[in-house]
């Protein structure tokens, strides 16, 4: 039904064209000639009009005019109307001279039809297009039209096309009472007649001004993306000086599809206040290290595992094998990635990093070439109170994948760890360090065909399951205070797509021969950020004041947890890599042999659930691990 309307509404706009193409001879020819138009005889004029009208039809259709809806006229329509008459034109006037040498008509006449013939095509559409987008509704005064008044920050593309997306919305939910602009340069001019009234410096004038006018705003929506993040917090500070909540309009990549549908209004994200610049990728060395390659990762409905299985889909590899102990993780990965790239061939395989034999069989039917070990326990109060499980997971499991990756033929395994496993105060960190040695170690020990083990160290992700922003947006939607452990905890942060980026940015760099073996590729996470900082800032974002609004509670250190945390040991001397935002971190040379007993020990004593045996056996294993009073301010001040 849809496209039988589709092909009727062309075919109207056809007949249209057509009709205006056998207007427009005569009404030119009346143009040149005045009242003398009398002289040229009625049948010669008939005969060219009909000639004209046939010779547009034939013109018209195959130069595409109908393929655009009028609703949308915009400046290509244009084009191919000027390309379309000009050809008409072209075509008929030699057709003319041939049969009738066209001697009634001015040899003006062909250039004052051209003129009437793109009138009469382009003005029609032009009309069409200002009745539907409402344009005349912006030269009167419209400050008693419903809707919430906003200042645009940014004085862009993206700020013209909101301001066009709401005005062809009757009783939007938004009235623009102006814009500002961020650099200055657009300020005093009009973006579709919504004035650009200063910049953000200047927002306690424009606020006075426009409030004398009855439009004091009520939100600031940013519609500049990449703005800096110390540039967002300010912006965030001055709308909550005067009262004002913030928002953003979404990225291209988040707009639905759909011409037709509202540019949807967002609220202002923490990784838009968290963020950096953006870095630069050698994006075809990282397609040059997945492509038409066997890829498996473990973990892989975790947060960083299921963005690890994503992005390595678009860089096409021969296979993927998504390995997770979670039913429904394994599942909502696994059908996530059939549908964004239903071409890959994948394999689901729910299996335990811990279970040597189900790990096995997966590898020997999967004989993958890279291997991505994302599979952990991350969560430092669980893994403290449970440091067997810990081991299981974190150590044992780890040494499962790496010797499983010698044995089947692997090229590379990368091991994810974290900045906790530097300087430890918790089991979980320990763990991660023991596991961390472990595949240094192995990279140490392997020749030139061997398999490189490779350890990718970062903190926290922004979002992962069981981090901070999670549970300070649970506690807002409850409606309680946030919980802040400390006045002076900081953490490092980034988002989840830029950590594994940046991880398979640095595969590239560490599986290059110029790496030294056992190196730990360590991503740049910025400035650390304090953790009341944040609490304070998504506070505002969602329109309250701290202290006021929404309390925040001291809760004190969990057991393990550290004050701020470290990307580097003492001990790990650095060198710049051929990316700025990973550097690598020389091994601390530990003997293999006595490295496997210990790790044999300390598995025995998980195997036997004896928490107390592990704990004292990882202080031997990770020397630097401080387990005698975790939380407390001995632990914790490191």
């Amino acid at each position: 039904m849809g496209a039988k309307i589709r092909v009727s509404r062309a075919k109207i706009a056809y007949a249209h064209d057509i009709f205006m193409a056998a207007v427009s001879l005569p009404l030119s020819l009346w143009l040149r000639m005045g009242a003398t138009v009398d002289s040229v005889p009625t049948a010669f004029i008939v005969q060219s009009t009909v000639m004209f009208a046939v010779i547009a039809a034939v013109v018209f259709w195959p130069m595409g005019l109908y393929r655009g809806i009028w609703r949308y006229a915009s400046m290509n329509d244009l084009i191919q109307i000027t390309k379309a008459v000009t050809l008409a034109i072209l075509i008929f006037v030699p057709v003319l001279f041939i049969s009738s040498r066209a001697e009634f008509l001015p040899r003006s006449l062909p250039m004052i039809n051209w003129f009437v013939l793109m009138a009469l095509l382009g003005g029609p559409r032009f009309i069409y297009r200002l009745f539907k987008d409402r344009h005349f509704e912006l030269t009167v005064d419209d400050s008693g039209k419903p809707g919430v008044p906003v200042l645009l920050v940014g004085a862009g593309d993206e700020a013209e096309a909101f301001i066009r997306d709401i005005s062809r919305q009757p009783g939007a939910a938004y009235r623009i009472v102006g814009i500002l602009d961020e650099k200055g340069r657009r300020v005093g001019r009009q973006i579709r007649h919504v004035p650009v009234h200063g910049t953000t410096d200047e927002l306690s004038g424009v606020m006075r001004r426009l409030a004398l006018r009855g439009e004091r705003p009520q939100r600031l929506i940013v519609t500049k993306r990449g703005l800096d993040p110390s540039y967002m917090r300010h912006l965030l500070d001055v709308a909550e000086t005067h009262g004002m909540t913030m928002a953003r309009l979404p990225r291209l990549t988040e707009f639905h599809a759909g011409v037709g549908e509202a540019i949807e209004v967002k609220p202002v994200a923490v990784e838009d206040l968290l963020g950096r610049p953006q870095t630069v990728l050698d994006r075809p060395a990282m397609r040059a290290l997945v492509s038409g390659r066997r890829v498996l990762v473990t973990g892989a409905g975790g947060t960083i595992g299921s963005e690890l299985c994503r992005q390595i889909a678009a860089l096409e590899p021969s296979e993927l094998v998504l390995v997770d102990a979670s039913e429904f993780n394994l599942y909502s990965i696994d059908l996530e990635i059939g549908e964004t790239a239903p071409g890959l061939s994948r394999h689901a395989r729910l299996a335990d990093v811990r279970d040597r034999n189900a790990m096995a069989a997966t590898f020997a039917e999967a004989r993958p070439e890279l291997v991505f070990h994302a599979a952990a326990l991350k969560h430092v109060p669980i893994v403290e109170t449970h440091v067997a499980e810990g081991v299981l997971t974190n150590i044992s499991g780890s040494r499962i994948v790496a010797d499983l990756c010698r044995e089947t033929g692997a090229q590379t395994m990368v091991l994810i760890s974290t900045d906790k496993a530097v300087n430890p105060t918790s089991a979980m960190g320990a763990t991660k360090r023991a596991a961390e040695s472990y595949c240094q170690a192995l990279d140490r020990a392997g020749g030139e065909d061997s398999c490189r083990f490779l350890t990718v160290r970062f903190g926290n992700v922004l979002g992962s399951t069981g981090s901070v922003v999670p549970l300070f947006e649970r506690q807002l939607a409850a409606g309680g205070a946030l919980t802040v452990t400390h006045r002076e905890i900081t953490r490092y942060f980034m988002t989840t797509r830029e950590a594994v980026e940046l991880v398979l940015q640095a595969s590239t760099l560490g599986t290059s021969d110029t790496t030294s073996a056992g190196g730990i590729m360590v991503l740049d996470m910025g400035e650390p950020v304090k953790i009341l900082d944040l609490a304070e800032q998504m506070i505002r974002l969602a329109g309250k004041r701290p202290y006021e609004d929404v309390d925040i509670q001291f809760v004190g250190l969990r057991p393990g947890e550290k004050l701020y945390e470290e990307l580097f040991h003492d001990a790990e001397s650095l060198a710049p890599t051929d990316n700025a935002a990973i550097r690598l971190a020389t091994p601390r040379v530990a003997d293999r042999e006595v490295l496997e007993r210990a790790i044999d020990e300390i598995c025995a004593a998980a195997q036997d659930n004896n928490n107390a045996a592990c704990r004292s056996l990882l202080t031997h294993l990770v020397p630097e691990f401080q387990s005698d009073t975790p939380g407390s301010s001995a632990a914790a001040a490191k």
